[in-house]
């Protein structure tokens, strides 16, 4: 354990206009506050705020935050309170803990609760500064690393899924690599051991050939770049038993395959030197299809940069490489941490923060939604899509999730502009609303007062925003406008797998949601899926929204088509012909 004199030590090496006394204080005030208390384990309580501190100082973070890591259980676990905490370390100070100490209280709550009231509350918690996520994010960090020690295996089982549900998610949301790698895998331990052992006994056997091959390829890849005059920083990437898991899981691939795979991260000066590496590479070795990445220029949603590639190098064997500068590579170890600047003071204001306004967003959809699963699925789709760019007409850049159409590109330009869009332009083109959006693609919504969200265009969104406000706006009408509850004939297309119970279960869900069948037909039928067309007839609009939302649980495939008034369509159709001529 780091006594308080070497605490004090790792952060004045980071951070000149750090108050020792201040640190030194919030230490002694931590010692004697657990001084007679103990961990699972048996080993003095301490032990764990001081470890939470020294993660936070590998974080680079401000002195305010890691007292805050010191003293994070007093008010929850000890005599002390609020304002003790206030009046001896400053409002900063109380007001941090305080929101550490929200967040433990509601994750000590019955197991039974539902983990999307968790999320609520946690990301509510969070959302007046994001440095009481940074700390919890710590404290997450040592409990899982110590959680062997937990001797209720219910204890440690529930732990470990709302680790790797929300806590490894939101380090990956704010770029945080390392912390995300290391959630992940601790989670993997306890939820799947036999795969992990496995895997790991794997990793160890090959370590040493490893080593050896890594060692040449590197050399060789040190010399190719200094023939061409470009300075670099060449590293070994280590995977952990849970990436290689999830990899062998989405590509369907052996763990040999995997496994025998080496990896290398590579940093250089600046930009150009990583697109010029690149090109000396790829003019070296045959590139794999399909492997080349370019987060520099597309930054994945988090912010993360980097260029990825895989060659098949020296002596046939694949290598995978990691290109970007050390910028780029001190975020994607320390991620919004890393912009704190220790230039002319400590003083952090989170309001001029846009590197987390994503959670601005996530706060507005939960204020705005009153079913806890609704939001849940939104923010989940808020946060942990891959994204596209697209512009406005004059030029403004709108960041969306992969596959995002015109309809999640207006309600991300403003509420009241999707709520009101009728047409759009693509790159000058008029486009469907569902059209996919792809990057570099301009876009211009057309809106007409006259108009209001369809509830069809649910399964053509992507982001949570855009989902959370057609909802939002149905439910407000129906509840308002009475005179509007009527029966809306709707056609639902749906694939299901071709499995004996399927269409029962799902005939069940649409009757559960009180939604009528008018009529099913079997539309076609593949190998492995069946596609029917069931004629629905929704008396109210809220239950349908409903019945959406469990079908995309299920991850069944869909398609809704409403219906269109004959004499209007046909009106619709001679106007085009007029235009036309």
């Amino acid at each position: 354990m780091l006594n308080s004199e070497d605490l004090i030590n790792k952060v004045k090496s980071y951070n000149k206009f750090l108050n020792p006394e201040t640190l030194s204080k919030a230490y002694n005030f931590a010692l004697k506050a657990h001084e007679k208390q103990k961990r699972d384990e048996g080993t003095p309580y301490i032990i764990h705020p001081v470890a939470v501190a020294n993660i936070l100082t590998e974080l680079k973070l401000d002195s305010a935050t890691i007292a805050t890591g010191l003293l994070h259980d007093t008010i929850e676990d000890t005599q002390a309170t609020y304002q003790n905490i206030k009046e001896q370390f400053g409002k900063e100070v109380a007001d941090l803990v305080d929101g550490v100490t929200k967040i433990s209280e509601f994750e000590n709550q019955a197991i039974s609760n539902s983990k999307a009231e968790n999320f609520r509350k946690l990301i509510l918690a969070t959302s007046k500064d994001i440095r009481v996520l940074l700390v919890k994010l710590a404290d997450r960090l040592h409990n899982m690393r110590t959680i062997k020690f937990k001797i209720d295996k219910d204890k440690q089982i529930h732990k470990a899924k709302e680790t790797m549900e929300i806590y490894a998610p939101l380090a990956d949301r704010m770029g945080m690599n390392r912390i995300r790698d290391e959630l992940e895998d601790l989670s993997f331990e306890v939820l799947n051991p036999e795969a992990r052992k496995l895997i790991k006994d794997r990793l160890d056997k090959i370590k040493h050939n490893n080593l050896t091959n890594f060692n040449n390829v590197s050399d060789e890849l040190h010399d190719l770049l200094n023939v061409n005059k470009i300075n670099s920083k060449i590293y070994s990437r280590e995977k952990t038993p849970f990436s290689i898991w999830r990899k062998i899981q989405s590509k369907r691939t052996s763990l040999e395959q995997i496994t025998d795979i080496i990896g290398f991260r590579i940093i250089l000066d600046d930009i150009p030197n990583c697109y010029k590496a690149l090109g000396v590479f790829h003019n070296k070795w045959n590139c794999i299809p399909g492997k080349f990445k370019d987060y520099i220029s597309s930054p994945k949603i988090n912010n993360y940069q980097s260029l990825h590639t895989a060659v098949i190098g020296p002596n046939k064997r694949p290598i995978e490489i990691q290109l970007r500068t050390m910028t780029m590579h001190e975020f994607a170890q320390r991620g919004i941490a890393s912009h704190w600047k220790y230039k002319s003071s400590e003083k952090f204001n989170s309001l001029t923060w846009k590197e987390y306004d994503w959670l601005a967003d996530l706060v507005e959809i939960i204020n705005k939604n009153q079913n806890p699963e609704h939001y849940y699925e939104y923010t989940k789709l808020q946060m942990f899509q891959e994204n596209v760019f697209c512009f406005t007409p004059n030029g403004s850049v709108i960041k969306l999730p992969k596959s995002a159409s015109p309809i999640d590109f207006a309600y991300a330009v403003h509420t009241q502009i999707g709520d009101t869009a009728v047409s759009c332009e693509i790159n000058g083109k008029e486009s469907p609303l569902q059209t996919t959006l792809f990057n570099g693609d301009v876009v211009k919504i057309i809106t007409s007062k006259k108009v209001s969200p369809s509830l069809h265009w649910l399964s053509s969104t992507k982001t949570g925003k855009a989902r959370a406000a057609i909802k939002r706006y149905w439910q407000y009408r129906e509840a308002n406008e009475p005179k509007l509850r009527k029966q809306y004939n709707t056609t639902l297309w749906l694939s299901l797998p071709d499995q004996p119970g399927r269409l029962g279960d799902v005939t069940t869900m649409i009757g559960s949601n009180q939604v009528n069948i008018s009529s099913v037909e079997m539309v076609e039928k593949t190998t492995n899926t069946i596609n029917f067309r069931f004629n629905l007839i929704i008396g109210d609009l809220k239950n349908f929204t409903n019945l959406i939302s469990e079908l995309k649980q299920k991850e069944y495939k869909f398609k809704i088509i409403r219906h269109k008034n004959k004499k209007y369509a046909f009106i619709k159709r001679l106007f085009s012909g007029f235009k036309k001529n």
